[in-house]
């Protein structure tokens, strides 16, 4: 309620001037507190942005407390959604609805209090809402970052060429021909393709016209108006066509470069011109009926390798979208080249960015009593590692309100979507049982293909095509969508269905619609809200929990990591040069040494001698791959002679505990062994600066230290006797001369031989 506030006596009015807050009922306020602490401390507040009464009706029941999100600026959410780089297909046009909150409203009170709280579920229409790489793994959205992949035309045109990496499917089987055209090379492919499909298209409009006996009564009625087109385009109609076969074939590999192609470009253009003329004007063709047979015979070959020559038609129809628009907006259909070709040429910017699409439109769909439909079906991805599917088993079709005509190219007969038919009334010459709103549910439709003879392809073509062509689509996009533990998607699919039933992808939406539009949308978009929440929400909690409509079709086979195996090793060194003579200093020889230099190739150790007398084992069976990278010593030591006396030149002085760095695990386990030692008789102080190796024995007295043993023994032998703790020596700076590897039946020996300066101290 109001306060308010009388002003002072020579003013003469009263001023409202403070609002004052609601008196809500203590009882009820006992009670939301209640609720909310417990959603709370369960982890159960959610935030939804866009009209999803479903939803939020769906939550409040399980116990969840709604966090309102502010409301987004609907006009930059839309456009940064036509141009977002990111942008998707989303087709729920529907803005956020402004209510007003009744404060005295249990579920607005407990809001309120929960304002300042973490939502742990999020339910969005655009995914730029919710930033996923700032939710911790508790949070769940319901979107994917980087889905774009496949809910725009260009990513689902652009990424379903990679299928054959993926499956052994054929793209052409489910999804019409497509190409950016803001990229060059597509543009010239596409410009390829429809003159093929012209070529393909008169082959089909001659046989159809001698079928039905149309040629001597066209014949006459054009004759008086124009000449007759001459027949040698169906020669070139007809060369064209074989050159196609035998490049699929291979067999054209052998054809060098200067020859010439099937037409040149004035034969093409001379060729288009006098197709317009016959297919789209209705000119007759010269003594048609001497090509019948040849004709036939090459419809046959091309009809084994292109399964969309039923569905191409003769008037070579292509439909034009922009590459990230959704609800039908900006798509509209040509049947010249020139006239597609300009239309995207007028627009220098989407060109640039390629976003511009031209798709083989299907001119000989499925038609109900004479009108064109198309079916929204909705999947449901949970995971993309492995990737998991759900279908749900219920669909739509959307009506045009036009009669399906291919003479006249206006959207009201050839764009399905409700954003569009909805601005049209339905043509009078429609057919009566067509439904007013132009919806018809699944079983709607399965009664009218029963009564048809056909209700069993519903089951066997219809559905497994539908689930075949989602699961492809998927599968090229897992690489490139970024999976995160706790999100999940409803997608739209939409479909058109060939004369054979056969179903053809058309795109993919993400966020569908949810708008109640008509009876269908009302009962089976709430359905799959619902049942959407029992796979994402119950199931978490139950295995077996009820999942609604919605079946699992896909789970990606688990992929097995390869088990660890330690780090790679590399031994990484310098060229060898012949050095320079150190300086000649005086030094006073040790006591006890002479000057007898070390041999360059000590032998072997008598303990390395005593483990190679041991008995032979048989040979590990565990073979030892790895890769040399780093190789790090540490904790030298020293053995010492057993008498008190010093060592006698060339004798060895062994270094016993040579480590290797703890993280170095390989198979078979990398082990510690022995080192011999040669010490040169005298050593002197290293100098400054960069290292010099020796010259000659007799001029440098620095130690020599060959690094003889490093094996990598089998787990079966013991290592023990090998390792005897001895006093510790330091040397430092050395590099690597040689590195070679050795094995035999026992073990696997690693030798390297480094030369250097250091330090030497025994005791």
């Amino acid at each position: 309620m109001y306060v308010c506030i009388s002003a002072p006596p020579g003013e003469g009015r009263v001023r409202r001037s403070l609002l004052n807050l609601p008196i809500i009922n203590p009882e009820r306020l006992r009670t939301a507190k209640v609720l909310v602490d417990k959603a709370v401390k369960m982890r159960m507040v959610f935030s939804i942005q866009g009209p999803y009464p479903v939803v939020r009706a769906a939550l409040k029941a399980r116990g969840w407390v709604e966090r309102r999100l502010p409301r987004p600026n609907q006009h930059w959410s839309r456009c940064r959604g036509d141009d977002g780089n990111d942008a998707d297909d989303s087709d729920d046009d529907n803005g956020e609805t402004g209510r007003e909150e009744d404060p005295d409203d249990m579920y607005d009170l407990m809001s309120r209090m929960v304002r300042n709280e973490t939502s742990y579920f999020y339910w969005t229409t655009r995914r730029e809402t919710v930033d996923n790489r700032s939710l911790r793994k508790e949070q769940m959205t319901n979107h994917y970052a980087k889905a774009g992949t496949f809910t725009t035309k260009v990513g689902l045109c652009v990424n379903l060429r990679n299928l054959r990496w993926f499956d052994a499917a054929d793209l052409d089987s489910f999804f019409p021909r497509c190409y950016r055209l803001g990229a060059e090379d597509e543009k010239h492919a596409f410009i390829e393709d429809y003159r093929r499909t012209a070529c393909t298209s008169l082959i089909q409009c001659v046989v159809e016209r001698i079928r039905a006996g149309s040629t001597h009564q066209s014949c006459q009625s054009k004759r008086r108006a124009m000449s007759l087109v001459a027949s040698r385009m169906i020669d070139s109609a007809l060369k064209v066509c074989q050159d196609f076969l035998d490049s699929l074939e291979h067999n054209d590999i052998d054809i060098a470069l200067e020859t010439p192609p099937s037409l040149t470009e004035q034969e093409w253009l001379e060729f288009i011109h006098n197709y317009y003329l016959v297919v789209h004007d209705g000119v007759e063709i010269e003594e048609t009926f001497h090509y019948l047979n040849s004709c036939q015979a090459m419809l046959r070959k091309l009809r084994d390798v292109n399964p969309q020559l039923d569905t191409d038609g003769i008037h070579n129809i292509w439909i034009v979208k922009p590459g990230a628009k959704s609800r039908g907006r900006g798509i509209m259909c040509a049947k010249r080249l020139d006239d597609i070709l300009r239309l995207v040429d007028s627009d220098p910017a989407l060109i640039k960015d390629s976003k511009w699409v031209v798709q083989k439109y299907l001119e000989r769909p499925l038609l109900v009593h004479g009108t064109k439909f198309d079916l929204r079906q909705w999947f449901l991805v949970t995971d993309w590692n492995p990737l998991t599917v759900w279908f749900y088993k219920k669909c739509y079709l959307r009506f045009s309100t036009q009669p399906y005509s291919v003479e006249t190219l206006d959207s009201s007969i050839h764009l399905c979507n409700n954003s569009i038919q909805k601005h049209f009334q339905p043509s009078q010459q429609r057919h009566p049982e067509v439904p007013e709103d132009n919806m018809w549910s699944c079983d709607q439709f399965r009664a009218f293909l029963s009564g048809q003879g056909r209700a069993a392809q519903w089951w066997s073509v219809v559905v497994p095509g539908m689930k075949k062509a989602v699961v492809h689509a998927l599968q090229t996009a897992q690489d490139l969508v970024e999976s995160r533990r706790g999100s999940f998607e409803l997608y739209g699919a939409d479909f058109m269905l060939g004369r054979d039933l056969r179903p053809w992808l058309i795109e993919i939406n993400a966020s569908p619609t949810m708008a109640p539009s008509t009876a269908v949308t009302t009962r089976l978009c709430a359905a799959v809200q619902e049942d959407t929440l029992r796979v994402v929400l119950d199931r978490r909690l139950d295995r077996g929990a009820h999942t609604g409509g919605f079946q699992l079709i896909y789970k990606q086979a688990a992929v097995e990591v390869p088990q660890y195996v330690g780090v790679n090793l590399l031994v990484e060194g310098s060229q060898i040069r012949r050095p320079r003579p150190p300086p000649q200093k005086a030094s006073k020889p040790s006591k006890g040494r002479t000057n007898q230099p070390a041999p360059r190739r000590p032998p072997q150790s008598q303990e390395y001698e005593a483990v190679a007398e041991k008995p032979k084992l048989a040979p590990s069976k565990k073979g030892l791959k790895s890769e040399v990278r780093h190789l790090t010593f540490s904790g030298f030591r020293v053995q010492t002679p057993l008498s008190t006396e010093r060592p006698l030149a060339g004798e060895p002085w062994r270094l016993q505990r040579l480590g290797l760095v703890d993280s170095l695990q390989l198979p078979p386990r990398a082990q510690s062994r022995s080192m011999d030692c040669w010490r040169r008789p005298q050593v002197i102080v290293p100098w400054s600066g960069r290292a010099r190796p020796f010259a000659t024995p007799d001029i440098y007295k620095g130690p020599v230290l060959p690094l003889e043993v490093i094996s990598l023994q089998d787990p079966d032998r013991e290592p023990s006797a090998l390792l005897v703790p001895t006093p510790l020596v330091q040397h430092a700076e050395f590099r690597f001369q040689k590195f070679f590897r050795q094995q035999n039946l026992h073990r696997r020996v690693i030798r390297t031989t480094c030369v250097g300066r250091g330090t030497h101290k025994s005791s």
